[in-house]
This record gives structure tokens, C-alpha cells and sequence, in this order.
């Protein structure tokens, strides 16, 4: 931060002023680049557990299509045979899916230290007008 001199014009005031503003933006935009990553990595996780939920699902059909191909039947009756092997992968996609959900929530896109800094720039400048 630069002093003000009592010799100084207004333009010189306002010219300082402009570049010690123009250097605080500029500042807070690196520091909301440096909160955003890490929360953008724990949306990246928690779009990996739902990518393992829609394969969980996906699977659900597979195999109880091969479970029809293979003749599963033969142990018990094919309906069970078919219930059993579905309600195992449901299970599973339904664990996954809670997982991703459950990591979703911990992000927060909304950079909070930035948001303080900003607010405390702004009283910074209107303390530099007065």
C-alpha cells in the first residue's frame, strides 16, 4: 500500500489508488485459483465412485443375462437364480452410488477464503476514499 503525500494531486491519488486496486484483483484471482483445485479434485473423485455406480448398473444386466445364458436354473429355479444375482449387484451400485454422494457433499465450490479477502479489500478501498 502506498501513503498519500499531501503535495499529491487527485489524479496521482486516483492513478494510485486504481493500480493498488488493479493488484488486489488480480491477487485474489490467484489466491480463488488455489481454492477451486482442491475442490475440483474431490469432484473428480466423487465423479469416479458414480462412474463405478453406472458399471455396478450396467453389470446388473449382464450378468443376469448370462445367468439365463448359463443355466443357473440347474442349482435352483431360474427365477431366484435371476433375483439373486440382480439383487447383489444392486446392492453393490447402491453402496457406489452412496459413496459418490457422500464425497459430492464435502466439495465446496464456493472459495471462502477468497470471499473473506474480497470483502476485506473492499472495506480497505472505502476506508482509502474517505
Amino acid at each position: 500500500m502506498r501513503t498519500s503525500m499531501p503535495d499529491q494531486s487527485l489524479g496521482e491519488l486516483f492513478s494510485s489508488l486504481t493500480a493498488d486496486v488493479g493488484g488486489l484483483v488480480r491477487d485474489e484471482v490467484q489466491l480463488a485459483k488455489a481454492e477451486l483445485k482442491d475442490d475440483i479434485a474431490k469432484a473428480g473423485r466423487a465423479g469416479g465412485l458414480f462412474g463405478g455406480a453406472a458399471l455396478a448398473g450396467y453389470m446388473v444386466v449382464v450378468l443376469l443375462s448370462f445367468a439365463a445364458a448359463w443355466g443357473l436354473a440347474e442349482l435352483m429355479a431360474a427365477g431366484w437364480a435371476f433375483l439373486i444375482v440382480g439383487v447383489l449387484w444392486a446392492i453393490a451400485a447402491g453402496i457406489l452410488y452412496l459413496q459418490g454422494r457422500q464425497h459430492l457433499k464435502q466439495v465446496n465450490l464456493k472459495p471462502e477464503q477468497t470471499v473473506e479477502t474480497l470483502k476485506e479489500d473492499l472495506q480497505w478501498a472505502k476506508n482509502q476514499r474517505s
